[in-house]
């Protein structure tokens, strides 16, 4: 006889979550965020709140960075967010409101399996995937590529090989939210309360796959244009939703445009093909243009690389340092509404005496 799964558990607790809730000295009851409302938050401590039988946990997130999946602690008036607990992943762009675009944008957090999906009928876009990439190897969730709508083609194993060949080893499956086809294959993901999280454009199918996946019409659907399989927003609001059996799965709302965040590793990992190739050009500093000796040039010659897949992969990188000298110019911004300079760092100081005044030797007094 199997014993009962413990509430938080069922909810998609870790040991990792578990340990994160001890350095903070276990305050109040962690409870996960299953939807955010204009700055309300509704949160589940229980499988009980979650069907509705009690009363869930609805705190205001003044102050806090809060994003659907992320486990959190009200303060001791329980009306608004103490303590969000460390996200063992977390899938961040940057805002893509207007005057925002040094700010990041968190989509959905305490995700373990990301698929990314592209729909057949229209071609699908290996740009668009390597951003997704990118994307989620920074998240810390584990990607899968979905192409969905296999009805729309005879054959849809072209696409599927176009897109492997730039997911270089990422599993691409085949799904069809309305016939069931895939499904299965995707809900294994989920086996131990896992949690699964869809990133896509509008139209391309997450909510007829979720759906398919809940059993229900739980996520509303809206036709496509035919002419480009493109589609309205259906999905407003991310929210979080329990599968059937064991998991979790996050909608999010359909994302137009992928803009990236500052980057780990995930430029490295989405282009590994390019790097490797980089990593035994005859020169380490050079810029892959017309150095002899150059690998990636020579596999583009050889037809073994595509030279779009280097273009798409420099315009990442200036993307990424226009974005990392976006918020240098944000925080010095702030730093004059602040009533001052910046702090000096800790190298443009000289030598400090024991009460940590810089000591100015005579000729700097000069």
């Amino acid at each position: 006889m199997s014993l009962p799964i413990p509430p938080h558990q069922r909810l998609g607790w870790s040991t990792a979550l578990d340990d994160a809730w001890d350095e903070l000295g276990r305050p109040g009851r962690p409870g996960r965020v299953l939807r955010l409302d204009r700055g309300w938050n509704t949160a589940a401590r229980s499988m009980a709140e979650v069907v509705g039988d009690h009363e869930p946990l609805r705190v205001r997130n003044i102050g806090a960075d809060v994003a659907v999946g992320d486990w959190i602690v009200a303060d001791e008036s329980g009306e608004r967010v103490h303590v969000v607990l460390r996200r063992s992943s977390a899938f961040v762009r940057r805002a893509s409101f207007d005057g925002m675009r040094a700010v990041s944008h968190t989509l959905a957090a305490n995700i373990d399996t990301v698929f990314l999906v592209h729909a057949l009928g229209a071609p699908p876009s290996p740009r668009r995937l390597e951003r997704e990439l990118v994307l989620a190897y920074d998240s810390g969730a584990e990607p899968v590529v979905v192409l969905t709508k296999t009805d729309l083609v005879h054959d849809p194993e072209p696409a599927r090989a176009a897109l492997a060949e730039v997911a270089l080893g990422v599993p691409v499956l085949l799904a069809n939210g309305l016939s069931g086809e895939g499904l299965d294959a995707i809900a294994r993901h989920a086996a131990g309360n896992k949690t699964l999280a869809f990133l896509g454009a509008s139209g391309v199918g997450k909510s007829t796959i979720v759906n398919g996946l809940l059993g229900s019409d739980r996520q509303a659907t809206a036709w496509v244009r035919t002419g480009d399989q493109r589609g309205r927003h259906t999905t407003v609001v991310a929210e979080l939703l329990p599968l059937p059996d064991e998991g979790w799965v996050i909608d999010t709302p359909g994302v137009r445009a992928v803009s990236l965040w500052l980057s780990g590793d995930g430029i490295e990992r989405a282009f590994a093909d390019v790097f490797d190739l980089m990593d035994s050009c005859r020169f380490r500093d050079c810029k892959h243009d017309r150095e002899p000796g150059c690998s990636v040039k020579q596999a583009i010659a050889d037809g073994e690389l595509d030279a779009v897949r280097l273009d798409a992969l420099n315009r990442l990188v200036e993307e990424e340092a226009a974005l990392e000298e976006e918020q240098r110019a944000r925080m010095r911004v702030a730093d004059r509404r602040a009533g001052g300079r910046r702090a000096p760092e800790a190298h443009e100081f000289g030598a400090l005496d024991e009460r940590g005044r810089e000591i100015v030797d005579d000729d700097r007094r000069s």
